[in-house]
């Protein structure tokens, strides 16, 4: 993942950052619990300790809005990686695409995609990751969340971009 992030940035000093893996890991129960509940079932191919573990690294990340918003153009350009390449099938990045806007922002995913209107991804750090299918990739970071776990201060500016640039999916 991390090899992935740092080739369609360009930037090689992206990384986990400990500390925050650590933090998500000390308070990550219910993931825990549907990790246990998924395991149940068979649904995981590997040890719930060692999915749990990359799961907290992979939302421990350390990348700026940039480098992320980089990152994350595959989707906008369908599947198509920065150095040409085909990771997704469209349709696969269309699913992908889908799916982050109806579950990306957790709970607030509806209120998101009535006011941003585009496939996004909050994530701890107070990032919101935005696709603009077609065109391209925006990140906006903003310390405090609000009771769902997105940050205010991002989507806020989400929110002014696509008002003001119309780019969106609706």
């Amino acid at each position: 993942m991390l090899d992935f992030l740092r080739a369609e940035s360009g930037s090689p000093g992206i990384a986990i950052d400990k500390d925050v893996a650590a933090s998500e890991a000390e308070h990550g129960h219910r993931n825990a619990a549907l990790a246990h509940f998924m395991a149940s079932f068979g649904n995981l191919e590997n040890p719930v300790e060692e999915v749990l573990a990359h799961y907290f690294a992979h939302c421990s990340v350390s990348i700026d809005c940039h480098d992320l918003a980089l990152a994350g153009t595959f989707l906008a350009r369908h599947g198509i990686r920065a150095d040409g390449s085909r990771l997704l099938g469209r349709s696969d990045a269309k699913r992908v695409n889908a799916v982050l806007l109806t579950c990306g922002t957790y709970d607030a995913a509806g209120d998101f995609a009535y006011r941003v209107g585009l496939p996004g991804k909050s994530g701890v750090g107070g990032g919101i990751l935005a696709i603009v299918p077609g065109r391209g990739a925006v990140c906006a970071w903003s310390p405090g969340l609000d009771a769902i776990g997105n940050s205010v201060g991002a989507l806020a500016a989400l929110e002014d971009f696509t008002e003001r640039s119309d780019w969106s999916v609706f």
